[in-house]
């Protein structure tokens, strides 16, 4: 088994957090290989940021560090969507954040489309912890891991003021 997620947003919106903590509940919990590779912009803010993982059952089939055809992607913004739709493959589980997001292209995917910025923002307290929100659909909907190893990986991961408020965020789809 091998599968390709590509998760891609903004600078500023957690991008390479929520890859961060992804694959170390993966790597540290599961019987799974994960590679990844990061991309971002030299801005703060705004700039272009990309996540990259290669989880596999066996070491030898995780031989690449970069998404080619996505199993998986997750879009938290409409720049990176246009940029990065080629690498998604026919099939694939898309997750869209419809608060950035406003024109998804007709495509043979399984698409999910959720306000996770406005969920962060309204349901949970804060917009920084959207991706979080987006997390927890992810792992839901997958259960490429489970969500007792993502919060493991959040309050290893995340400063400890700030871990309350990421679970509480994370678990918003799993109530669901």
């Amino acid at each position: 088994m091998r599968i390709e997620i590509l998760i891609a947003g903004r600078g500023g919106q957690g991008i390479l957090l929520l890859g961060h903590i992804l694959g170390a509940a993966i790597a540290k919990y599961t019987n799974l290989h994960v590679l990844g590779s990061e991309i971002y912009a030299a801005e703060t803010r705004g700039g272009d940021s990309r996540v990259d993982l290669v989880v596999a059952d066996r070491e030898e089939e995780a031989d690449f560090i970069k998404v080619v055809r996505a199993d998986i992607a997750l879009f938290m913004h409409q720049l990176q969507l246009d940029a990065y739709e080629s690498l998604v493959k026919d099939g694939a589980l898309v997750f869209i954040d419809r608060s950035n997001v406003t024109s998804v292209p007709r495509r043979n995917w399984r698409v999910y489309i959720e306000p996770y910025t406005d969920i962060a923002e309204k349901e949970v307290g804060s917009g920084r912890v959207a991706n979080v929100v987006a997390l927890g659909h992810l792992v839901k909907t997958t259960s490429i891991v489970s969500p007792e190893a993502v919060e493991k990986a959040i309050a290893e991961t995340v400063p400890k003021e700030w871990v309350d408020l990421n679970i509480k965020a994370f678990r918003y789809f799993l109530a669901r």
